[in-house]
């Protein structure tokens, strides 16, 4: 999926989209998605001004976005229908390494489950084949 398809599963657009491009995505599976890390985004200005380390906050963000195109395309919806998959929680998350600009954030997600409009995913992010971040994430899907 390039960044046009992403955006119309997403509702997220700039500076909060965090996906640019999905590499494989099977429903009621799986999702492989890239964040690319650059030092012109915003939060690098802050986060931190002389080593700029990307916010472990927003890896989980860009997970969640991840598993949220995966819930989409499992239900066969699109947040251009009205649809909408809230983060709705994160468990057992873990940071192992810091990811910095010029850095590609390889975002998985994969389905456990779902029941009632709770999704839940597990999900990994790694950089250069080694695992940055880890989380169970859950989402909520709610029509608008």
């Amino acid at each position: 999926m390039d960044i046009r398809e992403i955006q119309e599963y997403l509702p997220h657009r700039y500076p909060f989209l965090l996906i640019d491009r999905v590499i494989s995505v099977t429903p009621m599976e799986s999702i492989h998605a890239i964040k690319n890390i650059s030092i012109n985004e915003p939060q690098f200005n802050g986060h931190f001004p002389h080593a700029p380390i990307f916010p472990g906050v927003l890896m989980v963000e860009a997970l969640a976005q991840a598993a949220g195109i995966l819930g989409f395309k499992s239900a066969g919806k699109k947040a251009t229908d009205g649809s909408l998959y809230l983060f709705a929680g994160a468990d057992n998350v873990r940071f192992k390494k810091p990811v910095v600009p010029g850095d590609q954030l390889h975002l998985h997600a994969k389905y456990v489950t779902h029941k009632r409009g709770i999704w839940k995913f597990e999900c990994e992010a790694k950089v250069d084949g080694q695992v940055v971040a880890r989380a169970s994430i859950t989402s909520a899907e709610r029509t608008l």
